[in-house]
């Protein structure tokens, strides 16, 4: 197979990261979670890591550089891993990233998004460890990301999407599928 970036793209508790993880230790394909870039940000100014202030350091990142913010900050670094490999990214959002990157690597970027209902998520984020979110915070985050941070772009223009409302072994055939066929 030929080095490929992967960009898996989803709402909030569709299961990127399951399907990342997944994805990672079968081929061991480094990941570059641009959301990264927000946290580093939060650290910068002090802040605590929570969802009002994750939305508003992303949307500050974006004031500054554009809605291809999180693919300015990363590229550099998904440059550097593409040398000795695949690699993956996580949680790409707004559809000028997505076209930024495109720009960048054009036939060998690939999108495979992840489908969860909202309901589905609900529940996931509800109980997840770290930043548990309610109904409501999932519902706003939701709109924000989709009004305000473009992401349902890279969602529509995918290449593959696993609808993941089952068992977490269902979407990995899924995601083997789809690799198999790049």
């Amino acid at each position: 197979m030929e080095k490929i970036i992967l960009a898996i793209v989803g709402l909030p508790g569709a299961g990127k990261t399951e399907i990342t993880n997944y994805l990672q230790k079968k081929f061991g394909w480094p990941k570059i979670y641009f959301g990264q870039a927000v946290f580093d940000e939060i650290a910068n100014r002090g802040l605590e890591i929570n969802e009002q202030n994750e939305k508003q350091v992303r949307e500050d990142l974006r004031k500054k550089h554009g809605m291809a913010a999180m693919a300015i900050l990363n590229i550099p670094k998904i440059k550097e891993l593409y040398e000795n490999s695949s690699v993956i990214i996580e949680s790409l959002y707004s559809w000028e990233e997505y076209l930024e990157v495109k720009n960048e690597f054009a036939d060998k970027f690939f999108v495979l998004a992840v489908y969860s209902s909202p309901q589905t998520r609900i529940e996931r984020l509800g109980k997840r460890p770290e930043r548990p979110l309610t109904a409501e915070q999932v519902q706003s985050r939701d709109i924000a990301q989709i009004e305000n941070l473009h992401q349902a772009g890279p969602i529509a223009r995918a290449d593959f999407t696993i609808i993941n409302e089952g068992a977490k072994e269902e979407a990995c055939k899924q995601a083997d599928n789809f690799i198999a066929t790049i």
